[in-house]
């Protein structure tokens, strides 16, 4: 009887001590939670009672050099319920699915979805939100939002690109100015509810939105009308596959317009155009295609227009002189081959410089001979030729070049006049400002100053400009012979009454060879003495006659003719 008492104390003080242990394990656990762990359930606490929702920021404006808007927003909302605020469902359906023209059964799958806040569309414009708001019935969300907006519809887009629903920059000065131009989202906090039902008579705490900066570029719109005003014309005209037109300052590289025909609506740029059309590729394809920037994603055998450069070294180095006298009959033997000049009957007896004005093959393939094959490819490396030009849109490409060691007697002779290397056509406009501006080395670029909304600032954009790249006795003596090739040459039909135009022709043939398909082009420059706009046009596989000289030179002609006279404005 007494050990059954033992026990029975003994369980007494064990119930006793798991009790207390208990009680110990539970205070340090409150107090971890009302000291250590508080800050964290006070957040939690702070997410479950408010609901927050985003303001959208407000894009930077894109204008053009005299404050033309290229980029703009246009004010729009986005369309929401919520679940548990909702108090007439069947109204709510009828009125979204009215005014959204949306689909009944789509409509009332969101309306009826148990969630915090489900979106019923995007980019609703301004006047059908309004109708929403003033329903006035409960569970419906109307935020304001903008969408981008471009004013002259399909101007300029392979240069501004586009945004994306979220209105990210996706392509071209968009994307490339993104961070700049994107801004910063507000919120506003609103307090619920353990339901998420909306607290009545509690304030809602808003953090503003900032607005991105706007961008100024280097691009003139009334020029860029004009360019590619023109550029359609000569597409029509002559059917072509398509017409790329490029006008820069060769002093700094500001460029003033960059044309590519036909373009694409920048407003609809998922619309794909009937010459983008291609069965036997996927349909993102064909828009990559629609959507690219040839002039510097996109590289090509220049053809004479780069007998430009070739003649720039070889009066560099030393190894010609614009007397120098040359025979022309008609072809030239190189090691195994016959290549033929563009006059098949040849141009006879020919000094240099009516080599030039002739764009005779067999002159230039003789001084590339003697100027040798390491230092013509010293001279493209010094005219930036094995680099991108740095310009301010993405996707720019490289050149393709020869190795040293695999260049023979026909390589040498074919880089001469432009054929068997590759180059973009931006990169050819930058080596030929090198030569006509005095020896300097640009960086061709659109962005010309950022300005901020909020507190009126504003920051020129600088770029680098590498001197001495060509000697000033040099490059008097090309502008001479450029504008002789206008005056009276093979590029006669870029002529423009009152003001002197130089300048080089070139129809190269594309590859592969002997089909019949060619890139016709004029680089042109003017004043002739002292240049400050040159531009370049290539017209690819035109129909019937395909000389440069015969119709893209005209095209430059007819473009200078409008931007001449007001020179002196930009």
């Amino acid at each position: 009887m007494q050990g059954f008492h033992v026990f029975q104390k003994r369980k007494c003080w064990i119930v006793f001590l798991g009790i207390t242990f208990l009680y110990l394990v539970l205070a340090v656990r409150l107090l971890f939670l009302m000291i250590a762990d508080s800050g964290d359930l006070s957040r939690r606490a702070v997410d479950v009672e408010q609901r927050e929702r985003p303001i959208k920021a407000a894009r930077g404006i894109i204008y053009d050099r005299n404050g033309k808007v290229l980029a703009d927003n246009q004010p729009v909302c986005n369309i929401s319920v919520i679940y548990h605020q909702i108090r007439e469902p069947e109204k709510i359906i009828a009125l979204l699915t009215r005014i959204l023209d949306l689909p009944e059964e789509e409509v009332r799958d969101k309306v009826e979805k148990v969630s915090s806040r489900e979106k019923i569309k995007s980019n609703v414009p301004k006047d059908l939100a309004d109708q929403i708001r003033e329903a006035g019935l409960a569970g419906i969300k109307v935020d304001e939002d903008y969408r981008r907006y471009y004013p002259h519809d399909e101007l300029a887009s392979r240069v501004l690109g586009f945004t994306g629903s979220d209105n990210q920059g996706i392509l071209g000065l968009e994307s490339k100015y993104d961070q700049l131009l994107m801004g910063t989202d507000g919120k506003i906090l609103t307090m619920t509810d353990f339901m998420g039902v909306e607290v009545e008579d509690a304030a809602e705490e808003r953090i503003e939105p900032v607005p991105g900066k706007d961008l100024y570029l280097t691009l003139d719109y009334n020029i860029q009308c004009y360019a590619q005003q023109a550029a359609e014309k000569v597409l029509k005209e002559k059917k072509a596959k398509s017409v790329s037109v490029i006008l820069m300052n060769p002093q700094n590289g500001e460029i003033y317009a960059m044309v590519n025909v036909p373009e694409y609506d920048l407003n609809e740029p998922y619309r794909l155009l009937p010459d983008y059309e291609d069965p036997a590729i996927s349909k993102q394809d064909q828009l990559n295609n629609m959507w690219r920037n040839p002039i510097i994603s996109d590289s090509y055998e220049p053809g004479s227009t780069f007998k430009i450069v070739t003649a720039a070294a070889a009066l560099s180095e030393g190894k010609v002189s614009v007397d120098d006298t040359f025979s022309c009959p008609g072809y030239r033997i190189v090691e195994d081959r016959k290549i033929r000049c563009h006059k098949t009957q040849g141009h006879g007896t020919e000094t240099f410089k009516e080599g030039v004005m002739n764009s005779c093959n067999p002159v230039f393939m003789d001084i590339g001979a003697r100027v040798g094959a390491g230092d013509m490819l010293a001279w493209y490396r010094r005219l930036g030729l094995y680099e991108k030009t740095g310009v301010d849109l993405p996707g720019e490409a490289s050149s393709i070049m020869h190795k040293l060691e695999d260049i023979g007697g026909v390589e040498l002779a074919t880089m001469s006049f432009g054929q068997s290397i590759q180059i973009t056509p931006l990169q050819l406009l930058r080596a030929v400002s090198a030569v006509v501006n005095g020896g300097s080395l640009v960086t061709p670029h659109l962005a010309a100053a950022v300005s901020d909304p909020v507190n009126g600032s504003r920051e020129t954009c600088s770029y680098s400009l590498i001197k001495n790249r060509v000697s000033g006795e040099v490059s008097q003596t090309m502008k001479e012979l450029l504008e002789a090739v206008v005056s009276e040459g093979t590029g006669n039909k870029a002529q423009v009454e009152g003001f002197r135009v130089g300048g080089k022709t070139a129809t190269s043939e594309k590859l592969p060879r002997r089909n019949n398909k060619y890139i016709s082009s004029f680089l042109g420059f003017a004043p002739a003495d002292d240049p400050k706009i040159m531009g370049l046009i290539l017209i690819d596989e035109p129909q019937g006659i395909y000389y440069g000289g015969t119709i893209a030179a005209p095209v430059m002609a007819e473009i200078f003719e409008n931007v001449l006279p007001c020179l002196d404005n930009l």
